[in-house]
């Protein structure tokens, strides 16, 4: 289980982030993060892996305090917490292959991950992971010949064989066009229920959470707003949460969408 308690994050220009979170996550759940540009989303996530650190409160990973851990045991706790990025972060150079291995990085020594010598059950996972997402017949090619949703596949993978017990996604659909953004959110929502992994993940469009993702967590300027069922987001906490909008379109458009998956 995940626990926030008290997390705060202020900035060296008095800017106040996040204010005081609590949150749980209990194991196997997916979590959407919800919210405006600036709400704290991102700060979040990435305070709870220390990418950015707290300025004070707790972050615990099944009763550990990561807010409390020094560099060594940090990097042990970060073999714990897959990310997956909006902007991918593989290797352009290196293929498909080797990009999904490098989740393996935190686990092998110097040499073995200098020389790629991984040990042969981290290849075979790999090739099984790869092959989950469609992806095995590409393990060759190098990571700058895929597309946007290959490579996001790649990078779930990447956290994946990692064999995390969270999973951080970081605006995983923001670069993808409307087809493959779902086949994205579907995935990394399969991929969870299949593992009973638990997953935060940070995502602008409020009819994707709703679409794949059983609970919501809206953000306002730093401050949880909103906790609870897609079905919950009605257009007056949707304009708590965002701002004055007709809200009213973005709910028929989650149900006209469910009508055109359920007839595929």
């Amino acid at each position: 289980m995940l626990q926030l308690k008290k997390l705060t994050k202020t900035y060296k220009t008095g800017d106040q982030a996040l204010k005081a979170i609590d949150l749980e996550v209990p194991k196997g759940q997916v979590l959407a993060l919800i919210g405006p540009s600036g709400a704290g989303k991102s700060t979040m996530i990435r305070c709870i892996n220390r990418l950015v650190e707290p300025s004070s409160g707790e972050v615990l990973l099944d009763g550990v305090d990561l807010a409390r851990l020094g560099s060594g045991a940090l990097r042990k706790a970060r073999r714990e917490m897959g990310m997956i990025f909006q902007e991918y972060a593989l290797v352009e150079r290196l293929t498909v292959m080797e990009n999904v291995l490098s989740g393996r990085l935190g686990f092998v020594g110097f040499w073995r991950s200098f020389l790629r010598k991984y040990p042969q059950s981290d290849v075979d996972e790999a090739f099984r992971l790869l092959d989950r997402v469609g992806l095995l017949h590409m393990a060759d090619k190098r990571a700058d010949e895929l597309s946007g949703g290959q490579r996001q596949r790649v990078g779930i993978c990447r956290a994946l064989i990692q064999n995390p017990k969270l999973l951080l996604v970081d605006e995983p659909t923001a670069s993808l066009d409307p087809k493959t953004s779902r086949q994205i959110m579907r995935l990394i929502t399969e991929l969870c229920r299949e593992r009973g992994l638990a997953a935060i993940i940070n995502i602008h469009d409020v009819a994707l959470a709703q679409m794949f993702v059983p609970r919501v967590v809206g953000l306002r300027f730093g401050e949880i707003v909103f906790d609870g069922p897609p079905n919950g987001l009605t257009p007056e906490k949707l304009t708590e949460i965002y701002g004055e909008e007709d809200w009213e379109a973005t709910i028929e458009k989650v149900d006209d969408s469910d009508d055109i998956e359920a007839a595929e």
